[in-house]
């Protein structure tokens, strides 16, 4: 398994389900996953889903920028950071952000989002 494949797999999936479809991001999370989205501390996969489908717009479109990973621990868990612009609709200039991701790995042999940072970045 090459973590960096598995890394930029992983985030290519994730910002297309999140640009076309919030709500399908709640099979990569779970039950002890917790989300800190500016800050906010947020437990389990249906108040993840909650809290990302309440955001105040309907569209928009990542643009990712780099992608890092690490391996993480002995049981094959990855550490991804990810840099980019968040473009929504409506609006003349992107958002720059940063979103930090621990993947653990499934007894199905993918991975779920134990942990997950988002913060916009302003200059």
């Amino acid at each position: 398994m090459d973590p960096d494949a598995v890394a930029k797999a992983f985030v290519d999936h994730y910002y297309s389900t999140f640009d076309a479809n919030r709500a399908g991001l709640a099979n990569l999370y779970q039950d002890n996953s917790m989300l800190t989205f500016e800050g906010q501390k947020i437990q389990g996969s249906p108040n993840i889903v909650a809290k990302l489908t309440s955001l105040p717009f309907q569209q928009c479109q990542h643009s990712v920028s780099t992608v890092d990973c690490q391996p993480s621990g002995p049981t094959g868990g990855m550490l991804v950071f990810v840099s980019g612009n968040l473009q929504l609709a409506g609006e003349q200039h992107a958002l720059k952000f940063s979103q930090m991701f621990h993947l653990m790995p499934t007894p199905q042999g993918s991975f779920y989002v134990l942990n997950d940072i988002f913060r916009l970045n302003y200059a």
